[in-house]
């Protein structure tokens, strides 16, 4: 059932990026399949929650006031350090290999990035890390075959 692992790669990507390119190449499929799939389900993740993600935001900031937790965490300070520093093009330069897509796209979105300046950096960035984990991750499947494991 080939739509099976596609759908795996795919939904894989959409939460956790690596995700995608380790399964696709652990299911032996194609490079450029992998990188097509885990692109895809990265970016469908990161137009829905562009749309949402200012809701998402606010509750889970109002989640943590209820809480008793602060707002503005180690984390989310050093986020909005590296916003500030690198704007929107550090912040998804660091999505696919720190935060989840889900994550980096709600960031941006509180942080007031336009959608579309979202959608493309979050683009070039999948692209980017999509072909270096495929193609690093395919070279090392290729290795561990050739050494018998």
């Amino acid at each position: 059932m080939p739509f099976l692992k596609y759908l795996t790669v795919f939904l894989l990507s959409m939460v956790k990026f690596l995700g995608g390119p380790l399964t696709g190449v652990a299911l032996g499929l194609p490079f450029a399949l992998t990188l097509g799939l885990t692109v895809a389900g990265m970016m469908t993740s990161v137009t829905l929650f562009s749309v949402i993600g200012a809701g998402a935001s606010r509750w889970y900031a109002r989640r943590a006031r209820l809480r008793g937790k602060p707002v503005f965490s180690r984390q989310s300070r050093r986020t909005v350090r590296v916003f500030q520093r690198f704007g929107i093009t550090g912040i998804a330069f660091l999505t696919p290999v720190i935060f989840s897509p889900i994550i980096g796209t709600v960031l941006a979105t509180a942080l007031g990035v336009p959608r579309t300046t979202i959608l493309l950096n979050m683009l070039w960035s999948s692209l980017l890390w999509g072909v270096v984990f495929t193609l690093v991750l395919s070279q090392f499947s290729g290795l561990m075959r050739m050494l018998g494991h």
